[in-house]
């Protein structure tokens, strides 16, 4: 009862809020039930300007850290909000008042358990940028290595309980009352904001997924991810190597020293796509304040709060659905969702294939650098609602920083595309994985593996036969008689099973 008057408090407060950014605009075109239609426009403002998704922004930002960052949670979600919405909340700014230095100093004290003249020679007062998790400052440690240090604000964890606790009993509230709106998947929504949140709010993950991608890429000088800082780094602590570097997206700038912006975006298309199809973890946060470019035109990337993990099972359906979807088979792009496990099993191929005609025929015949492929991506999700598809958050998370990636691309050189420059790369790694004899191979490991796991399966289905033939199992007899018939059987046929994989492991091995 406490926690629900509580919400319903805060939520008043809130309203007040959209109210003064006419935030609700977004909302005011759904198809909503008459009692929500006329609540949004009690609460719509009329002065404000600009898009409805540069609406909700502002008065996400206005709102705290983490309504900022449920913002951010929601860009990715295209597929429920629109391109327009989500694209306006991308742009959300990350970027808050910074909290007192001497909270700083006390938090890396106490976490470090040594004074701070003992951790660094240097620590300058002034923080380089302020978030809404953490802020950083520039410091120097007794060897007189040059560092950034990432120091969570103080009260974070419990303000994020607290909204937290509001949202998850809007979310409810949202699922009861308004039907309509289950299509946006509230519960989902929150659950996606607090998994998200609670790893970028304990720093250690955040450095550990650091070191991991600096090792995918420990033998290509081309992406230099900051090393860590072990000695020097918590869980509301992070040390890395300080980096220097002209923002990407900063055009005059690397013009006027001299690089190469095609050499800059075929190298950073190189990047993105090993990320993804070559390691499948990728940086999840690739806006340009995270992307440098260095003295020799490498890139270096900070920020690895949000990652991206792609299994090799998605990987592969990304490399097939982008080759049908360029020769323009929509039965096959269907197929690919099925087997792929996306489409489900009662739906109709032949419709789902013409949706996808719907989607992809409006590019079909143009010239590929003309093609966005993160808004084809969009598109192809958005059908998901449709169909009833579950889709993966990795796969909004990819969407998402695909489009970043294009809008850095036009900015740099309009005349170029981002994907046309990685294709030789895609086409290198298509024909090892995705051609007719990587798909015989990929069959026969998968094979080989499941043979290799077969003696301890049919171990343990013959224990449980013997335990079936009246081996300690507590049942009456006349149970017991039948499932030791079924026991015996089972035998048999764990027999037979041996003799007929035998005869496909050896058919197998002899196709190589």
């Amino acid at each position: 009862m406490l926690r629900g008057a509580r919400s319903l408090w805060r939520l008043v407060r809130i309203a007040r809020t959209l109210q003064r950014h006419d935030a609700l605009a977004s909302l005011q075109d759904r198809d909503l039930s008459p009692g929500l239609r006329w609540l949004t426009r009690l609460f719509a403002g009329r002065k404000a300007e600009g898009r409805p998704g540069q609406k909700l922004a502002r008065a996400l930002t206005d709102l705290g850290p983490s309504f900022i960052k449920l913002g951010q949670v929601l860009s990715t979600r295209a597929d429920l909000l629109g391109e327009e919405i989500a694209a306006d909340l991308s742009d959300l700014q990350d970027r808050l008042p910074a909290f007192p230095t001497a909270e700083a100093k006390r938090t890396i004290e106490s976490e470090l358990d040594r004074p701070l003249a003992e951790i660094y020679a240097s620590f300058e007062d002034e923080p380089v940028s302020a978030a809404s998790i953490a802020q950083v400052h520039f410091a120097t440690t007794p060897d007189g290595a040059p560092v950034a240090v990432k120091v969570l604000r103080p009260g974070i964890e419990a303000a994020f309980e607290r909204d937290l606790e509001f949202f998850t009993w809007l979310a409810g509230r949202i699922e009861r009352s308004q039907p309509k709106l289950r299509r946006f998947k509230p519960h989902e929504v929150v659950s996606l904001f607090e998994r998200q949140v609670r790893l970028e709010m304990d720093l250690r993950m955040e450095a550990a997924a650091a070191s991991e991608l600096a090792e995918n890429f420990r033998d290509d000088p081309a992406y230099r991810v900051p090393p860590v800082d072990w000695q020097r780094t918590s869980r509301q602590v992070l040390t890395m190597n300080r980096i220097s570097g002209i923002p990407i997206d900063d055009r005059p700038a690397l013009m006027a020293a001299g690089h190469d912006l095609e050499a800059v975006l075929t190298t950073a298309a190189e990047i993105f796509f090993k990320q993804v199809f070559r390691d499948g973890l990728f940086h999840g946060d690739q806006h340009p304040g995270n992307m440098f470019v260095d003295e020799t035109g490498n890139i270096v990337a900070v920020d690895f709060g949000i990652m991206g993990r792609i299994d090799r099972k998605t990987r592969f359906f990304l490399a097939d659905m982008l080759t049908a979807t360029l020769a323009g088979d929509y039965r096959r792009l269907a197929l690919v969702h099925v087997e792929a496990g996306y489409l489900p099993p009662d739906m109709d191929v032949d419709t789902f294939a013409q949706a996808l005609r719907s989607v992809c025929e409006p590019i079909a015949g143009k010239p590929l650098e003309e093609i966005s492929f993160a808004r084809l991506l969009a598109q192809l999700l958005q059908l998901t609602e449709s169909f009833d598809m579950p889709v993966q958050p990795s796969l909004l998370l990819l969407q998402k920083n695909m489009l970043i990636a294009e809008g850095i691309s036009r900015l740099l050189a309009p005349g170029l595309n981002i994907w046309i420059l990685a294709r030789p790369l895609i086409e290198e790694w298509m024909a090892e994985n995705r051609s007719p004899a990587a798909r015989l191979r990929d069959s026969t490991d998968d094979w080989l593996h499941r043979l290799q796991r077969l003696p301890g399966t049919l171990d343990a289905l013959e224990q449980a036969a013997r335990r079936l033939n009246g081996e300690g199992v507590g049942i009456g007899p006349q149970a017991l008689t039948t499932f030791a018939n079924h026991g015996r059987a089972w035998t048999w046929h764990i027999r037979a099973l041996w003799i007929g994989l035998a005869l496909l492991a050896l058919g197998l091995l002899a196709t190589l």
